[in-house]
C-alpha cells in the first residue's frame, strides 16, 4: 500500500509540475497542446511495446511443446496470481534477465533471456516470473506511460521556454524587467526537465519494489526472489547485456553496463535495498 500511495503522490507532483511550467510559459493552452502532443507520441510505445521491444531484442515465442516445463512454471504462477496466460518469449542471450510487456492483462507477454534459464533453479526463478507477472496485475505499463506522457509534456513546454527566451520572454515578461523574464524562462526551461526525469524515475523505482512485494505474495516465498536477484547482480556484471537505455526499465534488473552518474536518475531501486527487504519479510 506504501508504494502505491507514493505512485499517486509522485503522479501528482509530476502533473502539478506540469501545471507550473505551463502557466508559466503559455497558460492552459500551452498545457494542452503539450499534453496532447505528448500522449500521441506515447500512444505508440504503449499499444506496441511489446512487439517493439520483442523485435529488438530478438526474442521466440515458445509454447507448451517447445518449452514445457518452462510454460507450466509460468501457467501455474498465473493461476496464482488470477491472471490470464501469458505469450512466453525467450531472448537469445547469455546475460541473465527477464521483462514483462503489454499494454492490459490480456496482451501479456513474459520475456526471459536464456542465461537467467540455466543459472536460477526452479525457486528462484518462480521468484522472477512472479515479478514480471506482478508488474502485468499492478498495471505498471500503463502508470509507466502516463509518468512518460506528462514528463514528455514537460519535456515540449521547457523547449518552448527556451525559444521564449530567446524571442523576448514569456507570458509573464510584460509584469517583470526584461532581464528577470529571460533569466526565469531559462532557468524554468533546464530545471523543469531535470525535475520530471527525477519524479519519472522515481515512480519506475516505486513500481519495483511493489513488484518485489507482490510477487512474493503470489509464490509466498520472498527468499527465493531475494536469492535470484543476487544471481542476477553478479552475473550482469560479468555477462554485460547490449540493451537499450529506452528498455532499461522493463528488465527486473538494469541491463545497462555503466553505472549512473546520479542515483535518483536510476530506474531500478538499489539491488541491495531490494534484497534486504525480501529478506526481512516472512514465507506465507
Amino acid at each position: 500500500m506504501g508504494n502505491t500511495i507514493k505512485t499517486a503522490l509522485l503522479l501528482g507532483a509530476l502533473t502539478g509540475l506540469l501545471m507550473l511550467i505551463g502557466g508559466l510559459i503559455g497558460g492552459k493552452g500551452g498545457v494542452y497542446i503539450a499534453f496532447i502532443l505528448a500522449l500521441i507520441m506515447n500512444f505508440g510505445s504503449y499499444w506496441f511495446s511489446d512487439k517493439i521491444v520483442l523485435k529488438m531484442y530478438k526474442a521466440e515465442e515458445v509454447s507448451e511443446v517447445s518449452a514445457p516445463d518452462f510454460y507450466n512454471l509460468v501457467r501455474n504462477l498465473a493461476l496464482k496470481a488470477h491472471l490470464p496466460m501469458p505469450r512466453l518469449f525467450i531472448i537469445p542471450e547469455e546475460t541473465p534477465n527477464a521483462f514483462a510487456t503489454g499494454r492490459n492483462e490480456n496482451h501479456a507477454v513474459v520475456a526471459v533471456t536464456q542465461g537467467i534459464m540455466r543459472i536460477l533453479n526452479r525457486e528462484e526463478l518462480e521468484g522472477v516470473i512472479a515479478h514480471e507477472l506482478s508488474h502485468i496485475k499492478n498495471k505498471d505499463m500503463l502508470i509507466s506511460s502516463i509518468a512518460a506522457t506528462i514528463a514528455g509534456a514537460i519535456s515540449m513546454l521547457a523547449s518552448m521556454a527556451q525559444w521564449a527566451a530567446i524571442f523576448g520572454g514569456g507570458r509573464n515578461s510584460e509584469d517583470e524587467d526584461n532581464g528577470g523574464g529571460i533569466i526565469g524562462l531559462i532557468a524554468m526551461a533546464i530545471i523543469a526537465p531535470i525535475a520530471a526525469a527525477v519524479i519519472q524515475m522515481s515512480i519506475s523505482r516505486s513500481r519495483e519494489y511493489l513488484a518485489d512485494a507482490s510477487g512474493a505474495g503470489i509464490t509466498h516465498n520472498p527468499y527465493g526472489l531475494a536469492a535470484a536477484l543476487e544471481k542476477l547482480t553478479k552475473a550482469s556484471q560479468i555477462i554485460p547485456m547490449n540493451a537499450t537505455p529506452s528498455t532499461a526499465h522493463l528488465f527486473i534488473v538494469n541491463p545497462l553496463t555503466g553505472k549512473s552518474l546520479m542515483n535518483l536518475f536510476s530506474t531500478h531501486p538499489p539491488l541491495e535495498e531490494r534484497i534486504a527487504r525480501l529478506r526481512s519479510m516472512r514465507p506465507y
